[in-house]
């Protein structure tokens, strides 16, 4: 199928950056994984994501970790485990 039309889209640099070091790791284009998107909202005929406001505790949690505030650090597995343990 001849490509045709063009989207445009403004993304913010950070989240644009980060949105392409992840999708150069699956060995995907931009393009690709717009197309991708735009195939799976054709197809399903609705929005392909479950899109979920968070409860007020989620919420709070989400925002301490996003400030690096009371999130654990673990170096392998067994040591995250162990912390279930205690």
């Amino acid at each position: 199928m001849a490509q045709t039309s063009v989207v445009h889209a403004r993304i913010d640099p950070s989240t644009k950056k980060a949105t392409e070091r992840i999708l150069e790791s699956l060995g995907m284009s931009p393009t690709e994984a717009i197309r991708l998107f735009y195939r799976q909202i054709a197809m399903r005929g609705e929005f392909p994501l479950e899109l979920r406001v968070p409860n007020a505790t989620t919420a709070a949690a989400l925002s301490k970790a996003d400030a690096g505030e009371e999130v654990e650090h673990f170096s392998n597995p067994k040591e995250l485990f162990d912390s279930w343990e205690k």
